[in-house]
């Protein structure tokens, strides 16, 4: 019996860690999206075109990307209870900034800060699961973390676009940003770093850090989950991030409430999906096959969109629903890369294979509003450009050739069987 399952006293306050933990993705992830929700509002607030508001966007990727290393060495060596308290009073901050701000410099900055202050989520999380609960349960845990945190990219959906519609999306963002202040307040009281009986985790020298990195990066078997990762997820958030609402809008002709509606049952599923594929994942003790069988699906649907054909309102709800459960094959790129390399650093293997998909969001979300640019024909509507399917066809390739990059990778994955095969030199 592990040490963090022989401690039945400490049982009942790791979950209300891991849950106010999952709270705190769940503002995570609707900061992710939230500007896909209202992407028409912050058009026509800052007057901006696709390529300007695709680096609004996408300022919380830079920095989220710039984190993932230093963020897997951080909750490695000093823990996670520190760093979610300090990322929560940032990220807060970052949004009330943004809910002020009366130009798109000042709008950029709180997009910065919140991108800063919510990148140590997510692999804080991973820790708190990796330290606390048995190695056995840890694909189905993260899918319980992922489908818990994706009710922020559900809310990122139709809610938000209704809410900015009735009281405006300034006081929304100003909510938020109150309830990362009152949320970084209780993981500083509730989270703890590590089961009681663990050995504490020793600061790492510079050199040592770098020797540790080195070794993730050096392992072949890191590379295939990593580049899934960058594939599947990376085309995940440049489009949800920010232009499935008006591509479905202005090439499907539908409503704001009904393209809303399709980016919420995108996310919905997405979580629901994260959940039954880490469990089915856990269950036959597979990681590979299902990796294989969702990323081909997902690049399939993506080669289907791209040709713009009209579909029946009910198939293209259908549809978005299947992309969001087959886009949840990538949460299980995760597992295999932490299963690949030192239990030690699961930190670091995990942030390593997190940072692909935030660097191909930071990198392509503006290129797929240059793209679009390039082709606008001038056309305008409340103070927001409108592209035809020409244009949003030359944007859209960047998204596809994302989602083959993740299924071409997924034939390289090695099958861990659910268990650590890291092996030393």
């Amino acid at each position: 019996m592990t040490t963090r399952e022989a401690v039945p006293v400490y049982a009942t306050r790791r979950w209300w860690a891991l849950g106010i933990v999952a709270l705190a993705y769940v503002l995570s992830f609707f900061q992710r999206f939230a500007p896909a929700g209202i992407a028409q509002d912050l058009a026509a607030a800052f007057q901006t075109s696709a390529a300007s508001l695709g680096v609004l966007a996408a300022a919380y990727f830079y920095v989220y990307t710039v984190m993932q290393v230093p963020t897997g060495v951080l909750v490695d060596t000093l823990g996670p209870r520190r760093i979610l308290a300090l990322g929560g009073v940032i990220a807060g901050l970052g949004s009330l900034l943004f809910g002020t701000a009366e130009s798109l410099a000042l709008a950029m900055v709180g997009r910065l800060l919140v991108g800063l202050g919510v990148s140590v989520v997510f692999l804080a999380m991973l820790k708190l699961i990796a330290l606390w609960f048995d190695e056995s349960r840890f694909a189905t845990l993260v899918g319980v973390g992922m489908l818990v945190g994706n009710l922020g990219s559900v809310l990122a959906g139709a809610p938000l676009s209704w809410a900015a519609q009735t009281s405006g999306w300034r006081e929304v963002f100003v909510g938020v940003g109150l309830a990362s202040l009152l949320l970084a307040g209780l993981c500083a009281w509730v989270v703890r770093d590590r089961p009681p009986g663990a050995p504490a985790p020793v600061p790492a020298s510079r050199a040592a850090v770098w020797t540790a990195l080195a070794s993730v990066l050096r392992n072949r078997a890191t590379w295939p989950p990593m580049l899934v990762n960058t594939g599947t997820s990376g085309a995940f958030f440049i489009f949800a991030g920010l232009w499935t609402v008006p591509f479905l809008m202005q090439v499907h002709g539908l409503t704001r409430v009904q393209a809303a509606t399709h980016l919420s049952l995108w996310f919905g599923s997405f979580a629901v999906g994260s959940l039954l594929l880490g469990v089915l994942s856990d269950r036959l003790g597979r990681r590979k096959p299902v990796m294989l069988l969702t990323t081909h699906a997902f690049a399939a649907i993506w080669l289907w969109l791209l040709t713009g054909e009209p579909m029946p309102l009910a198939a293209s709800y259908v549809l978005f629903g299947v992309l969001g459960v087959m886009t949840a094959g990538f949460t299980l790129a995760w597992s295999s890369a932490k299963e690949v390399n030192p239990p030690q650093l699961s930190g670091m293997s995990t942030s390593l294979t997190n940072m692909g998909s935030f660097l191909a969001a930071a990198l392509l979300q503006p290129v797929v509003g240059a793209l679009m640019d390039a082709r606008w024909a001038g056309r305008m509507q409340d103070g927001a450009r409108i592209y035809d399917l020409a244009a949003w066809q030359t944007g859209l390739w960047v998204v596809v050739a994302c989602a083959l990059l993740g299924a071409a990778s997924a034939w390289f994955v090695v099958e861990t069987r659910c268990r650590n095969v890291w092996q030393p030199d």
